[in-house]
C-alpha cells in the first residue's frame, strides 16, 4: 500500500494531513491518508489518486518517495508493505477536506495508528534535510513573498530560529531567489517597503549538497563529512546567531 506524509506550514507551524479511522483495528487513532494499488498502477499513481479522492488534496507542489515500512508485526490482522511519500503544499493554498480529516501539528501528534508516527517524523527529517542542500522550501512557498515571510516558513519548517537577514544572503548567494520588482508597502508601525522574491525554479534541484542550515549556537559543534562530529573552538564570548549558515 501507499502513504503520504502531506506537510504545510499552518498557524505558524508544521503541520501534517491525517484523518481518522472509523473501524478498528486503531479506531479513532489518527492516521496518514493512503490505500492500496489498483491493478497496473504505480506507486506514486496510486498515493494521488488516494489523495484526490479520499481528502481532496490536489495541489501538491512537491512529491517524492520516503521509504518503505515492513516490519511483519506492523498490522495487527495481515502482513503489511506500505511506501510512504512526502507530499509538501504551498502556505497560500488551502485545500478542501472531509470531516474526519484535519491538519494536526507534527510536534503534538495525537494519537496515531500503527507506526505512523514514526512515518510522519521521519518525513519531517527528510523536510529539514532538504531544505539544507535543495531548493524544496518553494514548496512551502506561495508564488511570491518577503524574506521575512519566507523566514517564517523555513524557522516553521526548521524548528529552530532563523535570521532573515542570513537566510537571504545564504539562498541569494546560492542563485535561488530573484526579485520580482514589486514591494510590499510598509506595515503599521512604518519602515522601509519590503522586496518581493520568487524562487528562479519550482522544480526541485540540488544546489549544495555538503550544506546544513544549522540552529543558533550549533556553530559551534559541527559534523565533520568525513567523520564524527568534532568541536570549533569560538572565541570567548562569541556565538553564531540567527540559525542559518552554510559555511
Amino acid at each position: 500500500m501507499s502513504l503520504a506524509v502531506v506537510l504545510q506550514v499552518r498557524d505558524g507551524g508544521l503541520q501534517v494531513l491525517l484523518w481518522q479511522r472509523a473501524r478498528d483495528p486503531d479506531s479513532r487513532a489518527w492516521s496518514l491518508p493512503g490505500g492500496y494499488l489498483e491493478a497496473g498502477e504505480t506507486l506514486e499513481d496510486s498515493i494521488r489518486r488516494h489523495l484526490a479522492t479520499k481528502v481532496d488534496v490536489r495541489e501538491l507542489a512537491h512529491l517524492e518517495q520516503l521509504g518503505t515500512w515492513s516490519e511483519p508485526e506492523r498490522h495487527p490482522r495481515e502482513w503489511q508493505l506500505a511506501t510512504a511519500y512526502v507530499g509538501l503544499v504551498p502556505r497560500d493554498v488551502d485545500p478542501a477536506v472531509p470531516d474526519d480529516t484535519r491538519w494536526q501539528p507534527v510536534d503534538a501528534l495525537p494519537r496515531m495508528a500503527f507506526d505512523h508516527a514514526e512515518i510522519v517524523l521521519a518525513g519531517r527529517e527528510r523536510l529539514r534535510a532538504k531544505l539544507s542542500y535543495t531548493n524544496v522550501g518553494f514548496a512551502l512557498a506561495p508564488e511570491t513573498f518577503t524574506i521575512s515571510e519566507l523566514r517564517e516558513l523555513y524557522a516553521a519548517a526548521l524548528g529552530h530560529d532563523v535570521s532573515a537577514t542570513n537566510l537571504q544572503r545564504v539562498l541569494v548567494r546560492r542563485r535561488l531567489l530573484e526579485e520580482t520588482g514589486d514591494v510590499r508597502p510598509p506595515g503599521p508601525t512604518g519602515g522601509r517597503p519590503a522586496t518581493v522574491f520568487r524562487f528562479r525554479s519550482r522544480q526541485l534541484a540540488i544546489t549544495d549538497q555538503f550544506a546544513v542550515l544549522r540552529p543558533p549556537l550549533a556553530a559551534a559543534f559541527e559534523p565533520s563529512l568525513t567523520g564524527p562530529p568534532h568541536a570549533r573552538t569560538l572565541p570567548r564570548g562569541s556565538a553564531t546567531k540567527g540559525g542559518v549558515s552554510d559555511d
